[in-house]
């Protein structure tokens, strides 16, 4: 069931998630028109991601994406970091007790760790303010995230390796199409936790580094400027990037592009017709939620 703006906001006043029984792991807020922010709260074992905090992310961004008044997520953590990865205790457990292989698991694990490493069915942009570090799966969320600011001090690393695991959760593509081979080999083969500086001027995979207690409002800043553009706009062009990431060659991604359902309500909504009249009438625009698809 999605939320509606109001709900919402009643619901970040109260402290409280959907359900009661999530208001310690998941705090849930929307603190400027159309900005949803999901903090991870669980802070005592540094938001490491458990089944009931993924359950939760996972409620909570799908009803993001069905709320036409939501254009843009944050996603940070309490605490002293952003996300400490997977509970590796938790693992150990799994591995013995759980029926059916880690293949399978992961493979009918729709969204990835957290449910957004691998999240490619929404549309809408997903910002990650990192503070503290982001390890394992906490890197692989911030991976695919569409924009990331980092304070001064984060550390980012990859370390599955070094405890006999794999980054399996749709990191290694990504670390390898935005750094490279040898960088992202860097990452994997080594595990070494690289600094926010690193991760932006080497790894490239973090858009602004700020100073110590800055994240939230540099993230809540940059939501300003993406819903400064059109949300039919913005929401097209994420599936632009994401086809182009999964398609080879050019002309397939754009053709590819031009046919998705999010191209097609760009052209058939009420924001291309007011950007234009904005632009003629040298204004600035007024948008409207964006169209259905």
């Amino acid at each position: 069931m999605a939320h509606s703006h109001n709900d919402m906001i009643g619901r970040s006043m109260l402290g409280l998630t959907a359900n009661d029984d999530e208001e310690r792991i998941l705090l849930v807020d929307t603190p400027e028109p159309h900005v949803l922010v999901l903090t991870m709260n669980r802070p005592d074992v540094l938001n490491a991601m458990s089944p009931d905090l993924e359950a939760a992310l996972a409620r909570e961004l799908d009803a993001f994406e069905r709320d036409d008044d939501l254009w843009v997520a944050i996603i940070a953590g309490k605490g002293r970091m952003f996300c400490a990865g997977a509970d590796l205790a938790a693992w150990k457990q799994r591995q013995a007790t759980a029926a059916g292989s880690e293949t399978q698991n992961l493979l009918g694990d729709a969204h990835g760790f957290g449910a957004l490493s691998r999240r490619i069915a929404g549309a809408k942009p997903v910002i990650a303010a990192v503070h503290g570090g982001a390890y394992g799966g906490g890197t692989e969320i911030v991976l695919n995230a569409d924009l990331v600011v980092a304070e001064e001090d984060a550390r980012f690393a990859l370390p599955e390796a070094l405890r006999g695991v794999v980054a399996a959760q749709g990191g290694i593509p990504r670390i390898a199409a935005v750094a490279g081979h040898q960088l992202a080999s860097e990452m994997l083969l080594t595990g070494r936790a690289i600094s926010a500086k690193e991760a932006y001027e080497r790894f490239r995979f973090v858009n602004e580094v700020v100073p110590r207690g800055q994240a939230m409002r540099a993230a809540l800043a940059l939501a300003r400027r993406v819903c400064a553009a059109s949300p039919d706009a913005a929401r097209s062009s994420k599936r632009a990037l994401q086809i182009a990431r999964s398609t080879p060659g050019a002309e397939a991604a754009f053709e590819a592009h031009a046919r998705s359902k999010e191209a097609l309500a760009v052209y058939n909504g009420r924001n291309i017709k007011e950007g234009l009249a904005a632009f003629v009438e040298k204004r600035k625009p007024v948008w409207t939620n964006p169209a259905k698809l």
